[in-house]
């Protein structure tokens, strides 16, 4: 199926080594017949079926599958797009079950360039309140906001009850160069419990446990 994304990105976010999945997933701004639109990308491998709510319109847009294994992309019309409009996702599960969503790329990275340098460098003095899991508010959407440090691993996911143990649909963005892994999960609340899925070069993972949980 045409898509905007190059294979090669693809390849990477399906297979589970692409370092920064913001780069493909979530809202981006795309040219469309010499003019601006927006193209917005899921990738739920557990999913029949997936519709793009528009939150401010209240309407549904079927989202094309561009790949197999669950990637999905659906673009606005010109005369639709608006900055910054919110939305969800309608999924209908292998499972038969509908469910509504936020998308967790649509979301900006709670941790500032100089909170990165800080802990980059080791001397952050608030390092308990960056790390781990943290439940926040973005933009009126409360969730858990994830970050960990793992600068040697090709990707790192976020696994938990929440997703069956299966990160593919939570892939999380590494900050260069800190080695700081991190991604907002909406929906989550304290209590949950999870690991982080640290991939290495050589092909393997291993589930951590969280230095900074409780």
């Amino acid at each position: 199926m045409r898509t905007t994304v190059s294979l090669d990105s693809i390849s990477a976010l399906v297979e589970g080594r692409h370092a920064n999945p913001f780069d493909v997933l979530g809202p981006h701004e795309v040219e469309s017949c010499g003019r601006t639109a927006r193209t917005v990308r899921a990738y739920l491998p557990n999913s029949e079926q997936v519709w793009l709510l528009d939150q401010a319109q209240n309407t549904l847009r079927p989202m094309r599958r561009i790949h197999p294994a669950g990637l999905y992309e659906a673009m606005e019309p010109v005369a639709d797009q608006l900055p910054n409009q919110p939305y969800q996702f309608r999924v209908t599960q292998r499972n038969g079950q509908t469910i509504t969503m936020h998308d967790p790329y649509a979301f900006e990275p709670f941790l500032t360039d100089y909170d990165l340098y800080l802990l980059g460098e080791g001397t952050h003095s608030r390092a308990y309140d960056k790390l781990g899991a943290k439940l926040r508010d973005v933009e009126g959407v409360t969730g858990v906001n994830f970050a960990v440090w793992a600068p040697n691993a090709t990707s790192v996911q976020v696994v938990g009850d929440f997703n069956y143990w299966d990160g593919r649909s939570h892939s999380m963005r590494k900050h260069i160069p800190s080695g700081i892994w991190e991604l907002f999960i909406p929906g989550l609340k304290t209590g949950e419990k999870y690991k982080f899925r640290v991939k290495t070069s050589d092909g393997g993972s291993i589930d951590k446990s969280d230095p900074y949980g409780v």
